[in-house]
């Protein structure tokens, strides 16, 4: 018996996913202000753009210091997931974004030439699936909270009323 036909080319799908959630996170930033995006609605640190930004140290970490050993400060990021978030008085919406496109641009030449069976011997053994998985278990759940943050911010815009609940 062979393969299910879904899993003929599963690296393909898998990118495809990978670049949906990407596009999802990059593009939740879009008719933005800057005052919006760097609004804080939650009671942590997070913020969308600080979401976004995290995301270029998502990519960074797994894409270029997991997979090719660089060092963080050599991949200038933050040292820990949570430094990630911070903002700076540099940090615009046009700068957030094109750190997080050239990120995953990284990504994709860095994985490349790897199968899915590849073996990553770093800091710890793993394949190249389950760096796959990982990195798109952080996208779709980032992806989540970006898109309630994206949707307070555009209900708490004048003018803008609820939708009537169901």
């Amino acid at each position: 018996m062979g393969q299910p036909p879904w899993t003929l080319d599963l690296r393909t799908r898998l990118d495809q996913l990978l670049d949906e959630h990407r596009w999802a996170a990059h593009d939740s930033l879009r008719a933005l202000s800057e005052a919006e995006t760097r609004a804080s609605l939650v009671p942590s640190r997070t913020t969308l753009l600080g979401l976004v930004k995290h995301l270029t140290y998502v990519e960074r970490f797994y894409f270029g210091h997991v997979l090719t050993g660089r060092s963080l400060k050599e991949l200038g990021v933050a040292a820990t997931p949570g430094r990630s978030f911070i903002l700076t008085s540099r940090d615009t919406i046009a700068s957030v974004q094109a750190a997080h496109r050239a990120a995953c641009e990284d990504s994709r030449t860095a994985a490349r030439t790897l199968g899915l069976d590849h073996v990553l011997t770093g800091r710890k053994v793993r394949s190249m699936w389950a760096l796959y998985v990982q990195v798109l278990r952080e996208l779709a759940q980032h992806c989540g909270h970006a898109d309630i943050l994206r949707e307070q911010l555009l209900a708490a815009r004048p003018g803008r009323t609820r939708a009537p609940s169901a």
